[in-house]
């Protein structure tokens, strides 16, 4: 992962562990699925985000969530060859092999 992805991967990683702390589990995810986009070319940090997403819909009684983050947690080996959706927020409300748009703030990563 190219330094400065990784840097911005990590600092959405950090803020939603921050908020997981606060028990906002609905802004922690927000956070994971922003570092979903950023990760998710790179196995080791797509699987670790998929552990967080897992972990706050669990806190959130939110087991739709926590069985769509245990299979994505599997998919995530898509990731070792290239067979990821480029934009896609990672939650289980969503596709998991749906291209998303990529927010604007997020763009200038992948140029």
């Amino acid at each position: 992962m190219r330094k400065e992805l990784r840097e911005a991967y990590n600092a959405e990683m950090t803020e939603a562990k921050r908020l997981y702390r606060a028990r906002d589990y609905e802004s922690c995810l927000s956070h994971l699925e922003r570092a979903h986009i950023l990760g998710q070319r790179n196995y080791i940090p797509h699987v670790v985000n998929h552990y967080w997403m897992l972990k706050a819909g669990w806190r959130k009684g939110d087991w739709r969530e926590v069985r769509g983050q245990i299979v994505r947690i599997v998919g995530s080996a898509g990731s070792l060859v290239g067979a990821v959706p480029l934009g896609n927020t990672g939650r289980a409300n969503v596709s998991p092999i749906k291209p998303m748009p990529i927010p604007d703030d997020l763009a200038r990563y992948f140029r």
